[in-house]
């Protein structure tokens, strides 16, 4: 256990101070999401968050990315294990943490497809699968309802984490997509099945589709060696400036879960699997353009509407 703590607390050092070879919603864009929510978050709300992530389960290993460091401030080491707190549900995929893994790992919780096709007039018809499509939009709900209950503040620390992340998630287009073709009859994944690289590609270099869209803010700006500090906060920052609070105010549906998966659906079935999209063909400048762009109100509509809501739960008229 000790071993595993120290992995931890020197990955947590290493998340701050050195770039990982990172992606945008598994990694990059859920912090760029954490970090507009908690500007969005009054000062009472910050505190109650903060506290509630330190009484997570000791087997969670999620207490342990809040590290002490001299001389940053208080707040800044709030907001920025407020942050790693939204990669924690991926974090936890790593198998060698065998124990961790079997006991909070949930691979179904992360995304909530809705099966299509491309009908032959060219509209979107809705398909019907007999398979689990995910459970995101499941438990989003319920944990909201734990984070409003009188659980213990150790249910609740996992619950704010998760509900951190899986909002992230269910903004990402193909979180809630599953294209169905004659090559993909039961779906694509999300476009993980939608290959970008030519056939024959060894598998260790295939990119997807998928992959594509999770990592197009590193694609459109290159992250080379910049720790998140400097980052990860300006790109945030620049995303708020983009796309400022009053702009998407009156967009903004806190809390309808069923409306913001909506939204994604729409996103993949008329940008993300645009007409200019190839198999086997890495996306053209105009689409990578159109994409980042896309990313990027998403990730703001993500953080406004994760703060609003934390916000609505633990402020004063909220619950205690």
């Amino acid at each position: 256990m000790k071993k595993h703590i120290a992995q931890l607390l020197l990955l947590t050092v290493v998340t701050l101070c050195f770039a990982f070879p990172a992606s945008a919603w598994d990694d990059v864009g859920h912090k760029i999401t954490a970090y507009i929510a908690w500007q969005q978050m009054t000062p009472e709300v910050r505190e109650k968050a903060i506290k509630i992530l330190l009484a997570a389960p000791e087997d969670a290993q999620l207490s342990t990315f809040f590290v002490q460091s001299g001389g940053r401030s208080d707040e800044t080491l709030k907001r920025e294990f407020f942050m790693l707190a939204s990669t924690w549900p991926d974090i936890i995929r790593d198998r060698s943490f065998t124990n961790r893994f079997k006991k909070y790992a949930h691979s179904n919780w992360h995304y909530s497809d809705t099966f299509w096709r491309t009908a032959p007039d060219g509209k979107v018809e809705m398909v019907t699968m007999p398979d689990e499509n995910g459970k995101a939009m499941d438990e989003l709900g319920d944990l909201t309802k734990t984070l409003r209950s009188n659980a213990s503040d150790a249910d609740k620390a996992l619950a704010i984490s998760w509900l951190e992340h899986l909002i992230g998630d269910i903004h990402q287009p193909l979180h809630a997509s599953g294209r169905v073709t004659e090559l993909e009859p039961k779906g694509d994944q999300g476009g993980n099945l939608f290959l970008l690289t030519p056939k024959g590609t060894p598998r260790d270099k295939q990119e997807n589709l998928h992959w594509f869209w999770d990592s197009i803010v590193i694609r459109q700006d290159p992250r080379n060696d910049a720790c998140d500090a400097d980052y990860v906060d300006a790109e945030a920052q620049r995303i708020i400036k983009k796309f400022p609070f009053s702009k998407v105010q009156s967009r903004l549906d806190a809390g309808n879960f069923d409306d913001w998966k909506k939204e994604s659906f729409e996103i993949s079935t008329k940008d993300v699997y645009s007409t200019d999209l190839k198999r086997n063909e890495m996306p053209s400048p105009d689409y990578r353009k159109k994409a980042y762009q896309i990313a990027q109100e998403r990730l703001a509509l993500a953080g406004y509407r994760m703060g609003q809501l934390f916000n609505e739960i633990f402020g004063s008229s909220g619950n205690k």
